[in-house]
């Protein structure tokens, strides 16, 4: 243990080195930062600096108040101002979750953040270092670790030669060097360095020799140019006229599939927008397009013209003969935009209810029509209460008794 110097006279900053250590040591047993400072004999100010980066404000008289924080800025790198918040909630002892909805960042950012950057002996989280650590990092362009390693260059540059794939290459460099961190090298790097101008870490005429014969890669499509999902156009849900929003008119339906274990077996569920009366399609089978239209004709054969409206999907490859339903029933069919699930919210909701039913992974395929029927109608007995506390039936029944 280090007692205090009867000296108080600077020392220079080289001849604190131990003492520097020993008071990280006591910070990080939990020993609170005066306490800390006192045992090693040193200023409240030189701890406080050592342990985050800036000079401590202790002992000071404030002539005005301090000034509020501005809120960061946001942009695409973390700014200093927004790594002094993540130490100050750090030592507050939230979590990274936490501090991410404090600065509206994504929770992956925060958490590499803080790996990336801690002190890499004590693990404590220090601002203006970590600021100084990612300010080294940032400049580009940088050197490609094939040109940085010449055995690896000639190591890609040899099997390309040899007309092997950059994943070939890829994996058996993985392979035969195991415990070569140096030779590892990811395909698509490879890639980077055949097409990317200006890197010169491969001959650029050995892009004739991959497969594919391109000297440029070739864009991938965009989600904007997404290909039509059925030879038949779909009618997309902004085109369903307004009155089916507002749940006030009865006879619009939501469907979806359930699917079974390993995707073999599935059941059709159909929910009514007004009412959420639920009805369930046997398919014992299969579940493709064809078997799919001719379980939703029967069941909707069975409803009153009353509740032949309209019908809204997901872009499901069992929709493929969605005009064929229309021209069977009368009813068109609109469909959800991709990866939109609360399009359909009454069905997602009852789907979620049928799963008490029917479990995931289960084979559903074992379930008779008698079945399915049974537990449409303990649904649409159960009290709901966005119906007011009524049924689905009462609310059906109550509506027909009014269109007739």
């Amino acid at each position: 243990m280090f007692e205090i110097r009867e000296d108080r006279s600077p020392q220079g900053p080289k001849k604190l080195v131990a003492e520097r250590q020993q008071y990280l040591d006591l910070v990080a047993k939990g020993i609170g930062t005066a306490e800390a400072c006192r045992v090693v004999g040193i200023n409240r100010r030189t701890g406080h600096r050592w342990r985050y980066g800036q000079k401590s404000q202790a002992g000071r008289k404030a002539e005005r108040p301090p000034a509020v924080r501005p809120a960061p800025v946001k942009g695409r790198f973390l700014s200093l101002d927004e790594r002094i918040v993540i130490a100050d909630l750090l030592r507050a002892g939230l979590g990274v979750r936490a501090i991410a909805t404090e600065l509206d960042r994504p929770p992956s950012t925060i958490s590499r953040e803080i790996t990336r950057n801690r002190h890499p002996g004590s693990g404590d989280y220090r601002p203006h270092a970590a600021q100084d650590r990612a300010d080294k990092r940032r400049p580009r362009p940088k050197t490609g670790k094939i040109a940085a390693c010449p055995e690896l260059r000639d190591h890609v540059q040899g099997m390309l030669d040899d007309r092997c794939s950059p994943e070939q290459i890829s994996r058996r460099l993985h392979r035969d060097h195991p415990d070569r961190p140096e030779l590892h090298v990811t395909h698509e790097t490879i890639y980077q360095a055949l097409y990317v101008q200006g890197r010169g870490e491969l001959r650029r005429e050995v892009a004739r020799a991959l497969r594919t014969g391109r000297t440029m890669r070739k864009p991938r499509r965009t989600g904007e140019a997404r290909q039509p999902r059925f030879t038949e156009p779909m009618v997309m849900i902004s085109e369903r006229p307004a009155d089916v929003e507002d749940r006030a008119i009865p006879g619009h339906w939501e469907g979806d599939l359930i699917i079974g274990g390993g995707g073999t077996s599935a059941i059709g569920t159909l929910v009514e927008r007004a009412t959420r009366f639920v009805l369930l399609v046997h398919l014992p089978a299969r579940h493709d397009a064809e078997t799919v239209r001719d379980g939703l004709i029967t069941t909707i054969d069975t409803l009153p013209e009353l509740l032949r409206q309209s019908l809204t999907w997901d872009q499901g490859s069992e929709m493929g003969r969605h005009h064929e339903f229309s021209l069977a029933t009368g009813m068109p069919v609109y469909f959800c935009d991709p990866h939109s699930p609360w399009q359909r919210g009454s069905n997602e909701n009852t789907n979620g209810l049928l799963r008490q039913y029917f479990p995931k992974g289960s084979d559903l395929s074992v379930h008779t029509a008698e079945d399915l029927a049974a537990v449409a109608a303990q649904l649409n007995r159960r009290p709901r209460k966005t119906l007011g506390w009524d049924t689905p039936a009462e609310r059906l029944t109550k509506l027909l008794a009014e269109a007739s």
